[in-house]
């Protein structure tokens, strides 16, 4: 996968949550969603982004816009309903096809990259 305008990315880790909004307004399903980072992923919160893939016949995704998040430890907001499992939810995000869209943690430097990698695997899981 390529990232348009990021060297290098990283998955979500499968202990992230989600919140969304009770009462939906969207464009995107990922507009009124809150993830749920670990604590242990709090300076990377600002990396995470919705990407798409570009139409056409080219691999190449486009970040649309920063996701909204909250670390674990955060209180949660009012308005939105259960917390949820980002997986098995996030492998189909979209009603016209699966994996159009993604959550990602996008890097234009390799230390970052190596410091959220890290990160993610020292979770157990991710």
């Amino acid at each position: 996968m390529i990232i348009q305008g990021y060297k290098y990315f990283c998955d979500m880790p499968e202990d992230a949550r989600y919140l969304r909004n009770a009462q939906p307004d969207e464009r995107f399903i990922e507009e009124n969603m809150v993830f749920i980072l670990p604590d242990r992923l709090r300076k990377f919160r600002r990396h995470l982004w919705h990407v798409r893939r570009n139409p056409g016949p080219v691999h190449v995704y486009v970040p649309l816009f920063r996701v909204n998040t909250l670390v674990a430890s955060d209180p949660l907001p009012a308005g939105y309903g259960a917390v949820q499992d980002v997986y098995p939810f996030y492998t189909h995000t979209t009603r016209r096809r699966a994996l159009d869209y993604y959550v990602l943690f996008l890097f234009r430097d390799k230390d970052s990259y190596v410091r959220c990698q890290a990160a993610l695997s020292s979770g157990g899981q991710g």
